[in-house]
């Protein structure tokens, strides 16, 4: 009833929550993932199930610095390369003010999107699962939810990335397939968060991946458009 509750919550948000003024997605996030971790702790998990505890803290911040040295090198490699340039080229970055790119950076990523999506994804859900199922049931299950949860966002890309774009064009059936290579490639990159987040025995290394992925992705994807 627990695992149900807490799925039945993220569906909720993910349906309702893009319904909502942009001021309240952050408060929205911040809530649900008091939500989740209450219910998590009502099923008994400890923080350290959670990948929130202490002791794996210092191990977690190693990897996390690592990660998050290897998405620069690799943005700024990619801004090196003319045939990867174009897909820095996005729209939902170019058009924002330098205090809307710094709140998006600096707040609305860490403190709303990363925030949620670790702890709900790679934290109750993996954690809630992998007690009655193991590991392999907890790592599939929270990386096809995690894919899943992307179909709403992934609605806009062809229309806002100058690569997606190219690649899929802009009709009904280039949608579709974009919205289903996002899905695909968000639960893949979710597979990798939660074995991160399994060998570290932490959720640090998954939230500094995770932030340094959108909000690098962001500021890069600004700075593109305006040279």
């Amino acid at each position: 009833m627990r695992l149900t509750l807490v799925i039945a919550i993220l569906a909720a948000v993910q349906v309702w929550g893009n319904q909502l003024a942009a001021a309240w997605y952050v408060p929205l996030c911040a809530a649900t993932t008091a939500v989740l971790l209450l219910i998590a702790r009502w099923d008994g998990l400890t923080w350290a199930d959670l990948g929130l505890g202490a002791a794996s803290a210092r191990r977690g911040l190693r990897w996390g610095l690592v990660l998050v040295g290897a998405v620069l090198v690799v943005y700024l490699l990619g801004l090196a390369m003319p045939f990867t340039r174009d897909a820095f080229l996005d729209e939902r970055a170019a058009e924002l003010s330098p205090e809307q790119l710094e709140f998006r950076v600096l707040v609305r990523v860490p403190l709303g999107t990363v925030l949620l999506e670790e702890i709900a994804f790679r934290g109750v859900l993996w954690a809630m699962i992998e007690r009655r199922r193991g590991t392999t049931w907890a790592t599939a299950t929270s990386s096809v939810l995690f894919g899943l949860w992307h179909v709403q966002p992934a609605r806009g890309l062809t229309r806002a990335n100058a690569a997606a774009e190219s690649v899929f064009g802009t009709s009904s059936t280039g949608v579709a397939l974009s919205v289903a290579a996002v899905v695909l490639g968000t639960a893949i990159a979710g597979v990798f968060f939660c074995e991160l987040r399994r060998r570290s025995g932490s959720l640090i290394p998954p939230v500094a991946l995770h932030c340094a992925l959108s909000s690098a992705g962001y500021a890069l994807a600004w700075a593109v458009a305006r040279w």
